[in-house]
């Protein structure tokens, strides 16, 4: 198979090279700190390759654990990085992750105990929570100054990813880590994302080289206003601040037929106290009001009061203009120091050495599927993998996969609009065509027009018949060939009349139907 540091197939149907968790999880409920989610090996449930068998997590709603040694550890020099694997959703998912970790080598690494605070060098995988698609690249940088590790995030990638997730296919992950800093990862042989870990990282790998002194602080005359009122403007004398700002409108005249002693409600004459009415308890009764029926056909009732209007002269409270600010000083910022942490790591793939695999989870969605995990430094030899495996599974779903018309029968079912735009797209052109050649009529010329000559006429109602015969047998067999591909006919036999949907057992009448 070429260089390679792991690799696992299942199809041997055992766990026997994987370590199950005993550990509970820290700082939880004990009802739900331990890992005892179900692993089991075993076929996809939909597999089109009997026998292939895969690492399947069975339980909903549980802490899952499980890794195994690899053949060396792995040490990050002068060759890539290569880790890839199948996932496929079985029973789509709503809330969970099917991520892998690189568990770091270090002196008291211990599988069984293995927890979600077991150190790692890098998290690789698919990850999705409600709407959120995610793909992670995240790996821990040790602080060449204090020694400390920091996780750090790839961007997001821009491909769009739900595809992944809802499809219910298998999908080889890869990810692609060069001495270089450049990484890749790539969905099904495609690069989904890529960047540098120098550039493309978060937070960064290398701090600011200076940063604000807190020990600075802003003085109390710093001015930071680019504008202020002038302090040598005078309200004009005539400027009134206690003119209202609406006024009634003098010019309004009261519409003819006003009925200034109408209310714009009455009592309603046919509201009756209702017999439970207690007044000590409820007040006095009054009837509903109800809208005064004069008032209807009237321009308005009760008092009529002017319209208001904007007030002309409002000017309101009078303010200073705004001027620039003679003694503006900008806004203040500290004072820049050098980062006393500064440190400038220029070979971040020179990461912590790793020596095992594993997978922590925690899913909403049981029967997540993951086969054909592969590590090494040779990519050839990955795509080689990747080719045997993944590739063999591809072929087989795309084998497997209905023809056009049964995908189209699907995607109808599923959306059921779509029935209007086959219609449209398909049946109504047909029957259009079959209509037109159906009820055309070949025009004869006009006995006029050989009055106008000396040549002999012929037989005109012979000639259309011949060639009304000829005609039927044409669109007679057209048809007919139709009727044979589409099944609607018996034994491909078909006549006019039945062709054009005149009887109920032809072709057309059939088939539009």
């Amino acid at each position: 198979m070429g260089e390679h540091f792991f690799a696992e197939s299942f199809d041997r149907g055992t766990l026997d090279s994987w370590v199950l968790s005993k550990a509970k999880k820290e700082d939880i409920d004990e009802d739900i700190a331990k890992y005892d989610g179900k692993w089991e090996v075993e076929d996809m449930k939909d597999s089109k390759l009997p026998g292939d068998k895969g690492l399947v997590l069975k339980s909903r709603a549980k802490h899952h654990a499980i890794s195994a040694q690899l053949l060396r550890p792995f040490i990050f020099d002068t060759k890539p990085l290569i880790v890839q694997y199948e996932v496929n959703f079985q029973q789509g998912i709503d809330c969970g992750g099917a991520y892998v970790k690189l568990l770091s080598q270090t002196p008291d690494l211990n599988l069984d105990e293995f927890v979600d605070k077991t150190p790692y060098t890098i998290m690789f995988g698919p990850d999705k929570c409600g709407e959120d698609y995610k793909l992670h690249f995240i790996f821990r940088h040790k602080n060449p100054k204090t020694g400390e590790y920091e996780e750090k995030h790839a961007k997001k990638p821009d491909a769009d990813l739900r595809t992944y997730y809802t499809d219910k296919k298998t999908h080889l992950y890869t990810l692609v880590v060069n001495p270089d800093n450049s990484f890749e990862v790539l969905v099904d042989q495609t690069v989904v994302n890529s960047g540098n870990l120098l550039t493309d990282m978060t937070p960064p790998i290398n701090p600011a080289a200076e940063i604000e002194d807190p020990d600075d602080h802003k003085p109390e005359d710093w001015d930071e206003r680019p504008k202020i009122q002038d302090p040598d403007a005078v309200k004009p004398e005539d400027w009134d601040e206690d003119a209202p700002k609406q006024i009634p409108d003098e010019d309004a005249v009261k519409p003819d037929g006003w009925l200034d002693d109408q209310p714009e409600y009455t009592s309603d004459p046919d509201a009756v106290k209702p017999e439970d009415w207690d007044e000590d308890m409820d007040g006095e009764w009054e009837a509903p009001q109800i809208p005064n029926a004069l008032c209807e056909t009237a321009p308005g009732c009760g008092a009529w009061q002017r319209p208001m209007i904007d007030n002309p002269n409002y000017k309101g409270k009078w303010k200073a203009p705004m001027i620039d600010n003679p003694n503006y000083q900008g806004v203040w910022k500290p004072r820049k120091i050098a980062n006393p942490d500064f440190f400038e790591d220029l070979h971040p793939f020179r990461m912590t050495p790793f020596n095992a695999v594993g997978l922590e989870l925690w899913s909403m969605s049981s029967d997540i599927f993951f086969d054909n995990f592969f590590i090494t430094n040779e990519r050839h030899t990955a795509e080689r993998w990747a080719n045997d495996g993944w590739g063999l599974k591809k072929a087989a779903e795309g084998a497997a996969e209905p023809g056009l018309v049964n995908q189209m029968m699907t995607a109808a079912d599923e959306r059921p609009w779509l029935w209007v735009v086959y219609v449209l797209t398909v049946a109504v052109p047909l029957i259009l065509i079959i209509v037109f050649f159906c009820t055309g009529k070949a025009v004869a010329p006009a006995a006029a027009d050989y009055k106008k000559t000396d040549e002999p006429q012929p037989d005109v109602k012979e000639e259309e018949e011949e060639k009304a015969e000829e005609d039927q047998d044409s669109l007679a067999r057209s048809l007919c060939l139709f009727c044979s591909f589409t099944n609607v006919c018996q034994d491909g036999v078909i006549s006019l009349d039945n062709a054009c949907g005149l009887a109920s057992p032809g072709c057309i009448s059939q088939w539009s139907q």
